[in-house]
Parts: structure tokens; C-alpha cells; sequence
């Protein structure tokens, strides 16, 4: 019995604290200033105990509600990693307790209160566009936040963000009507475009006609136009005429009528 005595006393006489761990050593229900950390630690048998926090990374998903600068109702998910500062697990135990605790009484209220200080400073429209910056303003206020209470935050995520539902559906009609005015300025465009393509087509074939004009009203224009027949005939484009004149009047074409059904029997 006394060896079974001193085996236990020896056993409960020190205390191992693993990597990723700190310990509280509280003695007669008192907790001694000092974390335990990794390593093997001396204690009282029998009248002191050893309270074991995990300082490793830990993750929770916190909700989170608020107004928006214009008082739109906002409502988020945010997951936060954050571990312990091992060097302040005393002061955490005697204020807070467990972690179930600390993230009851400190995470989740002050989660609460960041979100509400970044999504007051914008608009709903603006939590849209400006994300990024309403996650760098809720990590800055959480951070301040939580630095007092010996708790580290490392990073946080936005998993979820959501309006209600009348901003939605105002979202959603804002954005068909931006759709339908790009819309109707792409074809009032196209439009625009078609007509100026019209007026150049014009002005092109109006010149074309002004200088064909004057090519005829020149000195031998009529052989042009003699030439352009005769080409028109032999590419198919035209139908051959029945009577063919050539010249007549005072013009300087061959002064000769003929019937090409004449000429085709003779021939």
C-alpha cells in the first residue's frame, strides 16, 4: 500500500504539456501566474490541477446581421481562424474559462460588432462591388477587438452574404435595365452605322454616275459606252438586241443600221 501510496503521489506530481498546448496550474483552486508550456512540469500532488488549452489555429463559422449605410438589412457568414496567445492562457482562464466560453461569450458577440462597424460605412449596392474592402474593414475592427482578450485572429472568410429579399429582386431589375439600355444603344449604334454606310453607298454611286456622265458628254464617249454594251453581250450579262444601230446623226459612231437575224441567216 505505501509503494501503491508513493506511485500515485510521484504520477500526480507533474504534469506534461504537449506541442500546440499551453497549461494553467491552479493550485487550491487558485490559478498561478505563469503559462506551462510544452515541455514536463512540477506540481502539488493532490491539491492542484492543470487546465490544458489547445493555442493551435481553431475555426469557427460565425453569423453575423447588420445595416448597410442606406438600412438595408445585410446578413453574413464568416469563418475565423484564430488560436490563443499561449503566453496569456492564465489571464484567459480566470476571465473567460473554457473555449466553448470564449467563443460564446467574446467571438461571437465581437464578430457581431465588427460586422456592424464595416457594413455601416457602405451602401448596399457598394458591399457589392467593394467586397474585398468590407472584408479588410470587418478584419481590422475583429482584430482590435479580439487582441485585448489574448485571442490572435489569422484570417477570416466571407462564406456566405446576403440582402433582403426586396433588394434583391431590386438588384435583379437594376441589372436587366442596365442590360436592356446597353442593348438599345448597340442597336441605335448598329443603326447609326447602317445609315452612314447608306449615305456613303450614295455618295459613291452618285459620283460614279457623275463621272460616267461626264466621260459620255466628253469627245468619244459614245465608243465607251459602245465598248461597255459589246462587253455586257459577250459575258452574258445582257441580252443580245434583235436591231443593232451604231452611229446616226451628227455623232462620230458608224453611220450604219443593220439586223443581226439578217446577219445570223447569212451567215
Amino acid at each position: 500500500m505505501i509503494l501503491a501510496l508513493v506511485l500515485f503521489l510521484g504520477l500526480s506530481s507533474y504534469v506534461i504539456i504537449n506541442p500546440g498546448e499551453a497549461g494553467v496550474l491552479s493550485i487550491l483552486g487558485k490559478s498561478q501566474d505563469g503559462a506551462l508550456l510544452e515541455g514536463i512540469h512540477l506540481k502539488p500532488p493532490l491539491i492542484s490541477q492543470v487546465d490544458v488549452y489547445d493555442v493551435t489555429v481553431q475555426k469557427f463559422e460565425v453569423p453575423a446581421q447588420s445595416a448597410t449605410k442606406d438600412l438595408q438589412d445585410l446578413t453574413g457568414r464568416f469563418a475565423i481562424n484564430f488560436r490563443l496567445d499561449p503566453q496569456r492562457v492564465v489571464e484567459i482562464r480566470r476571465t473567460q474559462g473554457s473555449l466553448a466560453n470564449i467563443v460564446a461569450k467574446i467571438i461571437a458577440p465581437q464578430t457581431q460588432e465588427s460586422f456592424k462597424v464595416a457594413a455601416a460605412r457602405r451602401t448596399a449596392e457598394e458591399s457589392i462591388t467593394q467586397r474585398e474592402l468590407l472584408k479588410n474593414d470587418f478584419d481590422s475592427a475583429l482584430q482590435s477587438r479580439l487582441e485585448k482578450y489574448g485571442i490572435i485572429v489569422l484570417d477570416t472568410s466571407v462564406v456566405d452574404l446576403n440582402f433582403s429579399p426586396e433588394f434583391a429582386r431590386a438588384v435583379e431589375e437594376k441589372q436587366i435595365a442596365e442590360q436592356q439600355a446597353q442593348r438599345a444603344v448597340y442597336v441605335a449604334q448598329a443603326a447609326e452605322q447602317e445609315a452612314q454606310a447608306e449615305v456613303n453607298r450614295a455618295r459613291g454611286k452618285a459620283e460614279a454616275q457623275r463621272l460616267l456622265a461626264e466621260t459620255l458628254r466628253a469627245q468619244g464617249g459614245e465608243l465607251v459606252l459602245q465598248k461597255e454594251a459589246i462587253e455586257a453581250w459577250k459575258s452574258g450579262g445582257a441580252q443580245m438586241p434583235q436591231v443593232l444601230v451604231m452611229g446616226g446623226g451628227n455623232t462620230t459612231g458608224v453611220p450604219f443600221l443593220f439586223n443581226l437575224k439578217d446577219f445570223k441567216g447569212n451567215s
